[in-house]
């Protein structure tokens, strides 16, 4: 990591999508993503794994990178009734992060862009931009710093209709640099070709707090940081694979790491299995 005023990054540590991801894209067939067994029904059709197992694939490559095994080489999606498609499938779940995960999503997805005056140029209520930069950058690059991959949930699309939660996105960042108050991140899309990985990048600008010369006598020591009125918007750029959506939005997800080698038919034993270099 260099420190400075001018330039601050950090990366994990030999982790490159090329090498460390998956070699197919989360472009998998028409099919259930599960089929839940029914007593008298049979077994019952959930999902359509054509929409993306985006959340399942970056949890996947992260407990791949964290075992120290390599990802399998196939080029093409694994077959539906695979171990390894099974278990994509289950850290796909395990990355919604359940209800509240869902919410999380909901809440930013419906949330407007903009910041909404709640006091006329003095207080406002964040919008899903500006909110999402200044509550979860601070987590994003506390991963970064001890070199840990990030996964975060992407929102790429303004509506009320949980129909199209969806529309959204998950991707993994591994490394970040910072000119002023400018941030890049590099991130691992699963939509991106991998001969295209390693040039993802999602780029927005930090957002500050008001100076200390503005009126805060109504602000207690316990209010929030989303309460503060924020300088700008956070004018979020990227280059990831969404069909030309925007990135309205994002948050660092909650993750536990699950061991990847039963489900990649390889011994328990890390030292036999296929190492990273």
């Amino acid at each position: 990591m260099t420190n400075g005023s001018a330039l601050t990054r950090a990366a994990v540590s030999n982790f490159q999508p090329s090498s460390h991801a998956f070699a197919f894209t989360n472009a998998f067939p028409r099919q259930p993503v599960l089929r839940v067994p029914v007593p008298g029904l049979g077994s019952i059709p959930i999902g359509d794994a054509s929409r993306g197992l985006c959340g399942g694939m970056i949890y996947a490559v992260r407990d791949m990178f964290e075992f120290g095994v390599a990802p399998p080489a196939a080029p093409t999606p694994p077959d539906p009734d695979s171990p390894l498609y099974r278990y994509i499938v289950r850290r796909l779940f395990d990355s919604f992060d359940g209800p509240r995960g869902v919410l999380r999503y909901y809440r930013l997805m419906s949330s407007a862009d903009a910041d909404t005056d709640l006091v006329r140029g003095w207080l406002r209520l964040p919008g899903a931009t500006s909110a999402s930069v200044a509550r979860e950058w601070p987590h994003i690059r506390h991963d970064l710093d001890r070199g840990l991959l990030s996964p975060l949930g992407i929102i790429t699309t303004r509506s009320a209709d949980p129909m199209r939660l969806g529309l959204n996105h998950q991707v993994l960042a591994y490394a970040y640099e910072q000119r002023g108050r400018r941030v890049t991140l590099r991130v691992y899309d699963p939509n991106t070709p991998r001969w295209q990985s390693d040039d993802v990048t999602l780029s927005f600008d930090v957002l500050s707090p008001v100076p200390d010369t503005a009126p805060r006598a109504h602000l207690s020591p316990r209010t929030p940081l989303t309460s503060v009125p924020l300088v700008s918007s956070a004018g979020i750029e990227h280059t990831i694979a969404i069909g030309g959506r925007p990135v309205r939005a994002f948050f660092r997800s909650r993750y536990r790491r699950t061991d990847p080698r039963p489900a990649l038919a390889w011994p328990r034993d890390v030292g036999r299995a296929p190492r990273f270099r």
